[in-house]
């Protein structure tokens, strides 16, 4: 019997634990779900929740009409955010192994950032740090996260253009960043961790927005 339940832990025949939040980290039901989501007391992997908010989705008028945002402006706006999300938890905590974002629109999945570090004390260190930090005038929501393995958590559809379910969809939708970001950030080894920035240094286009009445509240 314990051989059998081993061998069924979070899938789909597994009547007790929640096989979403298992390979997801996440459910739509929620603190309503029938089964138990048993969050992680050590991975090596974190989840941010709801920090990226894609302008597509968010740009509105006074009037509450949306407005216009061209793909290109949208790619840019997410290099340059998951650039400075990657470049400061890299630096302040320890090498990430893999970063992915979710352009799902379900709450419970919409805007998540998974980060994926090398070792897992660097993972705990983060989430203890990070909660209560702001970020974008939001304050930060990281906790420990099941997921290890993305292409159990994510669609195969989507990637492949075909997912019927759009951004409700159940599964990851990843949103990819571009080429020469990916080269820059995966394609050197691990980094060093350097000293503090000054001010007279280059930043990526949302640093510096830092001063603004918007972010007063402080990063990570």
């Amino acid at each position: 019997m314990a051989e059998y339940l081993a061998s069924i832990f979070g899938t789909e025949k597994d009547k007790v634990n929640c096989s979403f939040y298992f390979k997801i980290g996440a459910c739509r039901h929620g603190d309503r779900c029938s089964r138990l989501h048993n969050k992680p007391t050590f991975s090596q992997t974190i989840v941010l929740l709801n920090l990226y908010r894609n302008p597509q989705n968010t740009a509105q008028t006074a009037d509450g009409s949306h407005c216009h945002v061209s793909d290109v402006e949208v790619q840019e706006h997410y290099d340059n955010f998951f650039e400075e999300v990657f470049t400061e938890l890299q630096e302040k905590y320890g090498e990430i192994e893999e970063m992915n974002v979710c352009d799902n629109l379900g709450d419970h999945l919409v805007g998540n950032v998974y980060v994926k570090f090398r070792r897992e004390e660097d993972a705990d260190r983060a989430v203890a740090e990070l909660n209560n930090r702001w970020f974008n005038g939001q304050a930060v929501h990281a906790e420990l996260s099941p997921v290890t393995d993305f292409r159990e958590s994510c669609c195969r559809q989507y990637e492949m253009g075909e997912c019927t379910r759009g951004g409700f969809c159940n599964f990851m939708h990843l949103r990819p960043i571009s080429r020469n970001l990916r080269r820059q950030l995966y394609g050197r080894g691990p980094r060093r961790r350097s000293p503090p920035r000054t001010h007279t240094g280059h930043r990526p286009r949302e640093r510096n927005r830092r001063h603004s009445p918007d972010h007063r509240h402080g990063r990570f």
